[in-house]
C-alpha cells in the first residue's frame, strides 16, 4: 500500500506539471500584464516593501549586454532534471518577447555568474564578494517553498533537537561523526538511498510530521541552501543553523540570528548548550519563532509572489535593453 503521505505528494506535483503545460495552451496574443490587477488583489499592498524585495533578487541595476550569451526564451529547451525549472520560469516568461534573450542556470548555484543570470540559489553577497551578477527567480517552487500548518505549541513539544537527512557530503559526515548518539537532546542520523556509506548512522525515515513533535529542528545546508529551512520557519519547532552561505527566494542572507532562528558556531560545538537554554527560556524561544513566522508570511500571498517574479523578468530584460521600459 502506498502511504497517503506520498500519494499527496504525488497528486500535488501532477497538478503541478498539468497546470505547468496546460497554461502554455492560452495564446501569447492575450496575455497582458496588470499590475494594478495584482496589487488590488495582494492582502496588504505595500510598494516599499515589494520594491525593497525585487531589488534584493535583482541587484544589477546598470545596463548590461549579452552579446551573444543567453539563449531566446521561445528556444530554452525542456528537458530532464531542469523540467520544474523550465515550468516555474516559462510560467510568467510567456508574457515577455519570446525572442529576448536570458542567461539562465537550472541547478544548484554555488558560484558567481560571470553575465547577469537567473539561478535558483546564490553564495550569500559579502565585502570581499560581492554578487550583482546572480538574478534569483523563484524556481522549483513545489519542492523549497513547502510551508506546514503546525497546530503544536512549542511548549508542548520534546525537549529534543531534530535532524535527518542524506549525508554524502564531507561537512555532513563530520556533523555525524562528532555528534550521532553522543546526547539524548540531539536526535540526528542520515536516511542515504546507500546504506553501505556509514551505515552506523542510518535511521529510518522520519516524516515533517514527527520531526514537529520535537521543538528543536536543524538545518544543514547541502549542495545549496538546505530545503528544510522553510518549513521549519513557518513551523511552532525552533530552527537551529549555522550562518547561511547560500540563499534562495527566501532571501536567507537577511535572516537574524536570535530573531528568526538559533545559529551555531561552524563547527556545532555549542549545540547541547543552546539546546539547553532554550529548553529552560521558552519565551525566548517563542519570540523567535513568532519573528520567523512573520518573516514567511509575506511569501505566502500568491499575488505578491507573482507580481515578484513578473518585475524580476522584467527589469532583467529592461537592464539587458531587450525591452523599453518596466
Amino acid at each position: 500500500m502506498i502511504p497517503r503521505q506520498l500519494l499527496h505528494t504525488q497528486h500535488n506535483r501532477f497538478l503541478y506539471y498539468l497546470k505547468g503545460f496546460g497554461r502554455l495552451l492560452y495564446p501569447k496574443s492575450l496575455l497582458k500584464i496588470n499590475y494594478s490587477k495584482l496589487e488590488a488583489r495582494m492582502h496588504n499592498f505595500d510598494e516599499k516593501a515589494l520594491m525593497k524585495r525585487l531589488n534584493y533578487y535583482n541587484q544589477n541595476t546598470k545596463p548590461f549586454s549579452l552579446g551573444n550569451q543567453g539563449i531566446p526564451i521561445k528556444d530554452i529547451p525542456l528537458r530532464g532534471a531542469g523540467s520544474m525549472y523550465w515550468i516555474d520560469l516559462m510560467e510568467y516568461a510567456r508574457y515577455f518577447p519570446q525572442d529576448a534573450r536570458v542567461a539562465y542556470l537550472f541547478r544548484d548555484v554555488t558560484h558567481v555568474p560571470e553575465i547577469p543570470t537567473l539561478v535558483k540559489s546564490r553564495p550569500i553577497a559579502t565585502s570581499e564578494q560581492p554578487n550583482t551578477q546572480s538574478v534569483l527567480y523563484k524556481f522549483v517552487k513545489i519542492r523549497h517553498f513547502k510551508f506546514v500548518n503546525d497546530s503544536t505549541l512549542f511548549r508542548e513539544k520534546n525537549n529534543k533537537l531534530i535532524w535527518r537527512g542524506a549525508a554524502y557530503k564531507q561537512h555532513r559526515i563530520e556533523f555525524l561523526n562528532n555528534f550521532f548518539g553522543k546526547s539524548p537532546l540531539i536526535d540526528v542520523g542520515q536516511h542515504n538511498k546507500n546504506n553501505y556509506l556509514n551505515p552506523q548512522w542510518q535511521m529510518p525515515f522520519m516524516s515533517i510530521t514527527d520531526q514537529l513533535q520535537n521543538k528543536f529542528i536543524l538545518s544543514i545546508e547541502g549542495n545549496d541552501v538546505a530545503t528544510s529551512t522553510k518549513w521549519i520557519l513557518s513551523s511552532n519547532s525552533l530552527l537551529f543553523m549555522k550562518k547561511p552561505k547560500y540563499e534562495t527566494w527566501l532571501m536567507e542572507g537577511l535572516l537574524r540570528p536570535s530573531i528568526h532562528y538559533v545559529q551555531l558556531k561552524d563547527d556545532y560545538s555549542d549545540i547541547e548548550e543552546k539546546v539547553k537554554y532554550y529548553i529552560d527560556h521558552s519565551d525566548e524561544a517563542e519570540k523567535i519563532i513568532y519573528n520567523a513566522h512573520q518573516w514567511i508570511r509575506q511569501f505566502k500571498d500568491p499575488y505578491t509572489e507573482e507580481w515578484l517574479n513578473l518585475k524580476v523578468l522584467e527589469c532583467y530584460l529592461y537592464n539587458s535593453g531587450q525591452i523599453l521600459s518596466t
